[in-house]
């Protein structure tokens, strides 16, 4: 008798990966869920939103949120810079994977 394979194999998730979806489950779901925004429809997490507004790129995703622009708060006295980074990481990785 042959032994049966497992369905689908556990990804390996980096610790950078890791620590970037705890910040963003803390500091930003509640807005961001999925990528998407509760506050401003157009001014989602997908990547062709981040690419219209020029925001498809880590520089960009770590200054945004850093310093914060309109509805959505800066957090520089929040978050560590590797904290930010680590979620700038996270949001691109998800944007460019349609957040699956």
């Amino acid at each position: 008798m042959m032994p049966i394979a497992p369905a689908t194999a556990t990804p390996i998730v980096g610790a950078s990966e890791l620590a970037g979806a705890k910040v963003f489950e803390i500091h930003c779901a509640g807005c961001h869920a999925n990528g998407g925004n509760i506050v401003r429809r157009g001014k989602n997490l997908k990547l062709k939103a981040l690419q219209k507004n020029q925001m498809d790129s880590l520089e960009a995703i770590a200054t945004l949120v850093t310093n914060g622009k309109n509805n959505m708060s800066a957090y520089r006295d929040r978050l560590t810079s590797e904290e930010i980074q680590t979620v700038a990481e996270y949001v691109l990785d998800r944007a460019q994977t349609d957040w699956r």
